[in-house]
């Protein structure tokens, strides 16, 4: 099985996901209980990508100029700045970090 195999077959299963989702009626997704879980779920996995996009290359945990420009982020959302200046500041540490190391 080549590398397009698994693409396809990883297209066609979140298809399929996604259809069986539409079928579930909205009565189920009212109660609070399945409202709570999707909103925790979707912050759950946001974090995940997070994590593994900030700290992780290949099998090991890295520390390098993301994580700094990570937290300087963090705390600019804290202090609720416009996300266009989170997303400048974030990447001047990071860049600076990178200028000096």
């Amino acid at each position: 099985m080549t590398a397009w195999h698994i693409v396809l077959l990883a297209s066609i299963a979140c298809a399929a996901i996604k259809l069986i989702g539409y079928a579930v009626p909205p009565a189920v997704l009212e109660k609070p209980a399945p409202a709570r879980i999707a909103n925790l779920l979707t912050v759950a996995l946001l974090s995940a990508l997070i994590a593994v996009q900030t700290l992780g290359q290949a099998a090991t945990i890295v520390l390098d100029a993301r994580v700094p420009a990570l937290l300087v982020a963090a705390l600019l959302f804290a202090l609720r700045v416009p996300f266009i200046v989170v997303v400048i500041a974030a990447a001047a540490v990071a860049a600076a970090i990178r200028a000096f190391v």
